[in-house]
């Protein structure tokens, strides 16, 4: 395989991946926002404290010592690709943002250092999960 068909096959797994990543992201947005009558502030957290608890769960899963051999395409697929996809620093931002604007800059601001806390809480938890895992 040449040089130039791998890189087109890995950037064909990210870009395959975020679109299932994406398709999730607003389905998820669809029962939260529509399914619950939540705000679209739920859908944001949601898709931002699972989806760090599952790239951290599968790159230690994946990773060298970790149970579940998975080559560098397919991690390029689920953590580039889907993970990717489905979080949304960019969401985060704009509702940070927009509550700043609309409510207090203190509450913006309490919302974006909680979803960061709860992002790396939710990491931290699937990196102990897939510890435990490999043993």
């Amino acid at each position: 395989m040449t040089e130039k068909t791998k890189v087109g096959r890995m950037y064909l797994a990210v870009g395959c991946g975020a679109a299932i990543g994406s398709l999730l992201r607003f389905l998820a947005g669809v029962v939260i926002v529509d399914g619950l009558g939540q705000s679209v502030l739920w859908t944001t957290t949601f898709v931002n404290v699972v989806g760090s608890f599952i790239i951290m769960l599968f790159a230690t899963s994946t990773g060298p010592e970790g149970r579940w051999p998975v080559g560098a395409m397919g991690r390029l697929f689920v953590m580039g690709g889907v993970c990717g996809g489905f979080t949304t620093f960019s969401a985060m931002s704009l509702d940070s943002y927009l509550l700043m604007l609309d409510a207090s800059i203190v509450t913006g601001a309490l919302y974006l250092g909680a979803v960061v806390l709860l992002s790396l809480a939710a990491a931290w938890c699937g990196h102990m999960l897939a510890v435990r895992i490999n043993r």
